[in-house]
């Protein structure tokens, strides 16, 4: 039997690798950051910061290949006017559909916005991150109180790229079914029906080599700033190295607690009164006890501008000389369950170091954070 292969369909690749690549591999990386951001709270910062890295390679990587990849890849080929745009409205508002291989205008709107917003949300993740918590390339020039305004900005567009993502899949379930194609299986393969001549037209060549070398180029470049500029130390930062006197005589006992935990004022009443000790008697010579204070009033949070230095220079209301019952200590605190403190390997709350890895430095990273109990985490709403 003789089978009329003309009658069978045809296709035309449309979606090349590097555009579906990037596109699916985008959905997982923007997955992992909203996740690890909005739900999981700060403990998940490592995993955060990783999926921004993630998001801002890929946009990169569209770039490149929106310049150097074949057809429909290109920017060029979906860079419509405004007019095109109206016109494209006006067919919809009629009920009138004009099929596009590509990006339809609309479409190529969305794709342009949403580089556009991921790119501001990796440049405002890394000022907030520079600026609060000391860490990453833009650490040496940022305050704490730009940190945390970008911050706020910061959450404020996560919020906007949710609501586009939501536009976006709209606005291909509405397209699929408007033109009967489905577009989501067009991603996956890569293919989409040809339904004129012109459909079948030669794509422009692409140059997959070059868009590599260039992006490989990029990459070494930012790798090669990025190393460079966290190795500056950072603004408002307090130095790591303890002065011996206080590291000798304080870390006898317990943590060397880092002089930024606390505000000068806790510090000199803590050494007025070294007899009573928190029970305990911990006097020390005249000479020590200058040489400890004069440290500790030159390096206490008043001088700092980090994340705990500003979390912990409030002082206790009713004069305690504890950090746990300083205001800030309480309101980072308040979501974990008093047995995690009575129970092994925590006993007290001043031992920072059971759930805090770089306590001892006083930086406090929120990466950094292992609470022992997973069934009391830190409140998921609170910033970083």
């Amino acid at each position: 039997m003789n089978v009329d292969r003309s009658a069978a369909p045809r296709f035309v690749p449309v979606w090349d690798i590097g555009v579906r690549g990037f596109h699916w591999m985008l959905v997982t990386a923007v997955l992992v950051a909203m996740s690890t951001g909005l739900v999981f709270g700060r403990t998940s910062l490592a995993w955060h910061l990783g999926a921004g890295v993630a998001v801002v390679v890929l946009v990169a990587w569209r770039v490149i290949w929106g310049l150097l990849g074949p057809r429909y890849a290109r920017f060029a080929s979906f860079a419509y006017r405004p007019a095109a745009v109206i016109a494209h409205l006006r067919d919809m508002l009629h009920g009138r559909h004009r099929r596009h291989l590509g990006h339809n205008p609309l479409g190529a709107m969305m794709v342009f916005a949403l580089l556009a917003a991921l790119t501001a949300l990796g440049l405002s993740g890394a000022i907030s991150l520079g600026g609060m918590l000391k860490q990453g390339p833009l650490r040496a020039f940022l305050s704490y109180a730009t940190g945390v305004q970008v911050l706020d900005l910061h959450y404020l567009m996560a919020l906007l790229l949710l609501a586009m993502i939501g536009a976006h899949l709209g606005g291909v379930a509405f397209e699929s079914w408007r033109g009967q194609e489905n577009l989501v299986a067009a991603m996956l393969t890569g293919d989409k029906l040809a339904q004129f001549p012109e459909d079948a037209a030669p794509p422009a060549r692409a140059h997959p080599r070059l868009a590599l070398v260039l992006l490989l180029a990029v990459l070494a470049t930012a790798a090669a700033a990025t190393v460079a500029l966290t190795a500056l130390p950072g603004r408002g930062a307090p130095p790591a190295a303890l002065d011996p006197v206080f590291a000798e005589q304080c870390g006898a006992c317990h943590l060397a607690f880092p002089p930024s935990l606390a505000p000068k004022s806790t510090w000199n009443g803590i050494l007025a009164d070294l007899e009573h000790h928190f029970g305990a008697d911990a006097t020390l010579s005249p000479g020590q006890v200058t040489q400890i204070r004069n440290w500790l009033g030159a390096n206490a949070a008043d001088h700092w501008d980090n994340l705990p230095s500003h979390v912990l220079r409030l002082p206790a209301a009713d004069g305690s000389r504890r950090i746990t019952d300083a205001p800030g200590w309480r309101q980072r605190h308040h979501a974990i369950a008093d047995t995690v403190f009575a129970a092994k390997p925590v006993y007290r709350r001043s031992n920072c170091i059971a759930c805090h890895a770089d306590a001892a430095t006083g930086q406090f990273a929120p990466q950094d954070i292992a609470i022992p109990d997973a069934a009391a985490p830190l409140r998921a709403a609170a910033p970083p």
